[in-house]
């Protein structure tokens, strides 16, 4: 499990991604059994309504319209195939959806459109971010993601004046069309755009992790895993009693 927690940084190693297509009996359940309770929000009030009396982490998933983040919740949570993502319409609306499978893992995850400008004065966005505590910004990795790194630089800015807590974790997806050399050319351009943009702006306190990501694999799951990981504040104790137990075991 430790190793797991690892981030997926540029670091000037050539990761080698597999590129099998996910099977289903691959131990990923635990992202699959959710509720199923997709409620979609159009306006301030999916912001503010106290939905629910229990406190759980908050995922947001943010990008450009057609990034991938339907179909990204679609293939982790609700066991779609990739192939059939590509006849899903565009989201409009804010879809919040409650993940539940076990006292561990429990959180929501709020899948924003594309278009939706959450720092109109009309949205509270102090109040979702405040909530959070991981956000996630999808990036087309083969589309023009100029556009995507500065609205990823305001969103990542904004929030972490409200909330500097936040875990923020950019998904650099969709690498399944590209060979593994563009994928580390894209992943390390990416990174040092987003990192120069925040140093620029005399923020290089803010941390960001980076995933190369595709529905088409398992990589989608474990960035996911990753991600969901850093939301738990008993896995240290997990981790912990799990490494003792492997040390104390006579088949190891």
């Amino acid at each position: 499990m430790t190793s797991a927690r690892k981030n997926n940084e540029v670091d000037g190693e050539n990761e080698a991604l597999s590129f099998d297509y996910y099977d289903d009996d691959d131990d990923f359940d635990a992202f699959t059994d959710g509720d199923g309770d997709c409620s979609c929000d159009g306006g301030v009030l999916g912001f503010s309504d106290p939905f629910s009396s229990e406190v759980k982490p908050r995922i947001l998933l943010m990008g450009l319209r057609r990034s991938g983040k339907s179909s990204i919740q679609k293939v982790v949570f609700h066991k779609m195939s990739p192939n059939e993502t590509l006849f899903l319409e565009s989201t409009n609306k804010i879809c919040r959806e409650d993940v539940s499978n076990s006292s561990f893992v429990s959180f929501q995850i709020w899948d924003f459109p594309g278009q939706i400008d959450f720092f109109d004065p009309t949205f509270d966005y102090e109040m979702i971010f405040r909530g959070t505590g991981a956000l996630i910004f999808v990036i087309d990795s083969q589309d023009d993601y100029v556009e995507a790194l500065s609205r990823l630089h305001l969103t990542v800015t904004r929030a972490y004046k409200v909330n500097p807590d936040i875990n923020f974790e950019v998904f650099i997806h969709k690498v399944d069309g590209l060979s593994d050399d563009h994928k580390i050319e894209k992943q390390r351009d990416i990174h040092k755009r987003a990192n120069d943009d925040l140093a620029d702006a005399g923020l290089e306190r803010i941390h960001l992790s980076f995933y190369l990501t595709s529905i088409y694999d398992h990589s989608i799951f474990e960035a996911f895993s990753k991600v969901v990981q850093k939301l738990i504040p008993q896995l240290p104790t997990l981790e912990n009693l799990l490494n003792i137990f492997i040390s104390l075991s006579p088949f190891y």
